[in-house]
Parts: C-alpha cells; sequence; structure tokens
C-alpha cells in the first residue's frame, strides 16, 4: 500500500478540502491510514516537498541549464558561491571536462540579465569554461518516480491547449503560499485560506486557473530519488539532428515513462549534445536498459550519459522572494 501510496502522491494531486481523504477512498484505505504512512515518509526524508510546482517562464523568471568547467581544486569553494545564489535549484557534479551543472533562473525584478549573471558566476567561481544551454524545445517535464513497479513503460505525453492568464497581485499572493510545503493533515490548506483570507472554492478556482494557464505544472509530492531507492539517475545527451527531426526525435525520447525531462538544447563547439534526457533508475542497470531501449528507438549520431557524483544542492525556488535581491546587492556592484 505505501507504494501505491507514493506513486499517486506524485501525480494530479486532489485540490480538495481533504485531499487524503480522496486518495484513500481511491485506493481503497483511509485516511488515516495514507496520513499515517506519508508522515513517515516526509520523517523518513522520502517525501522532500509537497507543493504547486510553478512554470519558471510563466511567472516571468529567464532560466537555463549552465555548465561550468572548474578546477578539482577550487569546486568546493565554487560550490559555497553557486549554492548562495537563490535561483540555483539545483547544482551537482558530473562526470565530464564540464563538471559543474546547475539551473538557474533570474528574477523578472532583477537587475541583471540571465547572461550577465551567469559570466558573473563564472568569474567569482573561477571557472575556465562554461555554457549556456537554455530550453529550445521542451517535451516533458515530470517526476513521477515508479514507486510501484508495475507502470508502463511507455506513457502519452499529453500536449495541453493553455488558457492565457494576467497575473496580478491576488495572485501573487497566492503563488507565494501555494509554492511552500504543506503539512500532512487531513486539512492541509487550512492554514493557507485562512492567511489569505480567502474562501476554499477560492483558493481551488485560483489553483485550477493557474493549471489551465500552464502557470502551475502541477501539485504534488516531489521524492528525494536517492532516498526512495532511485540512486541512479542520468542526464543523457544525445547528439541528433536538428529541426523537425530533431522534434520527432525528442517527443519519441519523452515517451519513456522513466524519463522524467527531456528538452532541446543549443550545441556549441565544445559540447555537440542538443537532446537531454534525465532519466530515473534504481540501478545503472535499469538507467541503462532504459538508454538501450531509447537508442534502438530513435537515430542519433552518439549520447552521453552523465551521472552525478555530487548533489550539492536540490531545493524549490521561492518565487518573489527578497533573497535575490538580496544576493544582487552583495554581489552586483
Amino acid at each position: 500500500m505505501k507504494d501505491e501510496i507514493l506513486y499517486r502522491v506524485q501525480k494530479n494531486f486532489p485540490l480538495v478540502i481533504k485531499p487524503f481523504e480522496q486518495i484513500a477512498k481511491e485506493l481503497n484505505t483511509t485516511e488515516d491510514e495514507v496520513i499515517k504512512i506519508l508522515q513517515e515518509e516526509k520523517a523518513n526524508n522520502i517525501i522532500r516537498q509537497t507543493s504547486a510546482i510553478f512554470d519558471t517562464k510563466k511567472l516571468g523568471y529567464t532560466s537555463s541549464l549552465v555548465a561550468f568547467e572548474i578546477d578539482e581544486d577550487k569546486i568546493d569553494d565554487a560550490v559555497i558561491i553557486l549554492n548562495s545564489h537563490p535561483g540555483i535549484s539545483h547544482n551537482y557534479e558530473r562526470n565530464h571536462k564540464y563538471n559543474i551543472w546547475f539551473t538557474i533562473a533570474i528574477s523578472p525584478e532583477s537587475k541583471s540579465n540571465l547572461e550577465d549573471t551567469v559570466k558573473l558566476l563564472s568569474e567569482l567561481t573561477k571557472a575556465s569554461d562554461y555554457i549556456l544551454l537554455p530550453t529550445l524545445k521542451l517535451f516533458k517535464i515530470s517526476v513521477k518516480l515508479d514507486t510501484t513497479n508495475k507502470q508502463d513503460k511507455k506513457e502519452k505525453v499529453e500536449k495541453k491547449k493553455l488558457k492565457d492568464l494576467e497575473l496580478t497581485p491576488y495572485h501573487y499572493n497566492i503563488i507565494k503560499e501555494a509554492q511552500n510545503d504543506i503539512a500532512i493533515v487531513s486539512e492541509p490548506f487550512k492554514g493557507i485560506i485562512e492567511k489569505l483570507d480567502i474562501t476554499y472554492e477560492e483558493f481551488f478556482k485560483v489553483l485550477q486557473d493557474f493549471q489551465d494557464s500552464g502557470v502551475m505544472r502541477r501539485f504534488a509530492c516531489i521524492l528525494n530519488h536517492r532516498k526512495a531507492g532511485f540512486g541512479a539517475n542520468a542526464m543523457v545527451a544525445w547528439d541528433i539532428e536538428e529541426g523537425e527531426e530533431g522534434e520527432r526525435i525528442g517527443e519519441i525520447a519523452a515517451s519513456f515513462s522513466a524519463v522524467s525531462h527531456c528538452y532541446l538544447r543549443p550545441k556549441y563547439p565544445t559540447w555537440n549534445y542538443n537532446l537531454f534526457t534525465m532519466i530515473h533508475g534504481k540501478t545503472k542497470e535499469d538507467t541503462q536498459a532504459v538508454i538501450e531501449s531509447i537508442q534502438n528507438e530513435i537515430p542519433y549520431k552518439s549520447n552521453m550519459p552523465l551521472y552525478s557524483s555530487r548533489e550539492f544542492k536540490k531545493i524549490r525556488i521561492k518565487y518573489f522572494s527578497d533573497e535575490f535581491k538580496q544576493w544582487e546587492e552583495k554581489y552586483i556592484k
């Protein structure tokens, strides 16, 4: 039952007054049992966070994957500087000449832009080289670890038609609260609606509007991959054709359930890979099997699995927080 519950809460979380009661009904158990199991998994650090997952770009932030080449003896100092930036949510050491890989988002209120901030970080960390790898085409972003070992190897990636939504101060106030980790209790949204002084109905309607417009990707539990038993996670980079053929290939790669992220990114003279697939496996053999399955289905020139040797940072960005301004006041003169 635990594995079924953990898989269920990673999907479309019920946006109702008592979400765990609804999950219990779906899985033919009790609300108390669901809450007890999830509280235990939270205490064991298997559940990292349960919250709204917002689309960085839709909130006006600019973002990119970045790879730095940093000398081994400079890594520790570099990591302190990189991790201090509130827009860096993921930061890993990987097995390549470009050895430090991180994602960075820049606030719409920033006094610097993405390129200049990354250049500044490269100077502060004494990086000998770096490349910016922004998303050119997104095929999939959805982390759902198969805790049940029962899910299909392939899935249909839906292309949703999104509605327009103009964000107002009212929306921003809800975003600031909905991005926070909820407690695993019978009525987890109670504190939010009391703080915002709105009704449950208003709150759920706004979250639905966020979802319909793509501002919110989904509301879900995020698991700690390694703690949940998924220790062999590889970012696999592929050298494929560009243009329409590249998009066709990307859609095939994204259809594999073990692929949580799939993007097209730019190539460089020093980096000849343009399709990125993040693959989650319990063992290297599991991950390699997925890589081989993709190899059998797509035309490609070469690929490179990049396993993370060290995880330096993995958090959710706090949108519209003062931390961005404080960082810039310290580092941007």
